[in-house]
């Protein structure tokens, strides 16, 4: 998937004192610890890892090493959190580093959790739903509030911006804060997100792991997932894996599919 990139993305929703350091400043910063130091936090944005790319990251360690040091901040209860570089980090355990490169920060829960969906939104292999879910999670930590209440207000921002319901309902201050977070982001507004990214956390389920896992792209997902057949649907969709289905030609036999159910049912 392909994302347009400025300099310093998120640069204005995070007030950090690492933010203007150089790539140069930050590896000098590193240095090693024991990877058995390091522990995952309780709620990781990212979910799913390509195992071939994990491979040739593995493989790529292994002749290199770490070129990038993780993120992590200190526990009090010792050792660290990783924050950001999970993927470095799963590839280290594989290749069987007993060190690390990490830089290390003091920083709070909200900041720590921030860090760790932009690394993850910056990702250029990020599939669809787990970005759609990181933009969620990053919505909810800076509204200050659950991931479904701002699913919520995205629909009704959607709901007034067609007239559908009464103008102003929501805080202006709440439209600010969901705008600048978009503009930041800079890869969609508010209202192609509610569009186009939204409904694909409604996918059945077979179709959902199917793009997450990068099997299928979003365009295609949400066209099999009109398919009201449940068997035809499944069908199609191991068809359209298996053979690489064009959009073109999966919306030909949706059409095909319709056409036919269509005239079985013809008294």
């Amino acid at each position: 998937m392909s994302r347009r990139k400025s300099e310093k993305p998120f640069g204005s929703q995070i007030n950090a004192p690492w933010a203007d350091e150089s790539p140069s400043d930050i590896k000098a910063a590193a240095i090693l610890v024991s990877i058995k130091e390091i522990h995952l936090p309780p709620q990781q944005p990212r979910r799913y890892f390509d195992p071939d790319a994990l491979k040739e990251l593995v493989n790529s360690i292994e002749q290199h090493g770490i070129l990038h040091p993780l993120l992590v901040r200190p526990l009090v209860s010792g050792g660290y959190e990783l924050v950001a570089g999970e993927r470095r980090y799963r590839a280290a355990s594989e290749s069987g580093l007993a060190e690390v490169p990490v830089v290390i920060r003091e920083l709070s829960n909200s900041e720590a959790v921030s860090l760790a969906l932009i690394e993850n939104l910056q990702r250029e292999d990020l599939n669809p739903v787990e970005e759609t879910e990181g933009i969620l999670q990053l919505l909810s930590l800076h509204l200050e509030t659950t991931v479904e209440e701002v699913i919520s207000l995205l629909y009704r921002l959607n709901n007034e911006s067609k007239g559908k319901v009464t103008r102003n309902v929501t805080g202006n201050e709440t439209v600010e804060q969901v705008e600048k977070l978009f503009n930041s982001i800079g890869t969609m507004s508010w209202s192609s997100f509610v569009r186009n990214r939204l409904p694909l956390l409604k996918l059945p389920q077979d179709i959902r792991e199917a793009l997450q896992s990068g099997k299928i792209a979003y365009t295609k997902a949400t066209v099999i997932a009109r398919i009201k057949d449940e068997q035809f649907r499944n069908s199609l969709l191991s068809e359209t894996i298996k053979n690489n289905l064009s959009l073109s030609q999966i919306k030909e036999k949706a059409r095909r599919a319709s056409a036919k159910f269509r005239q079985a049912i013809r008294p």
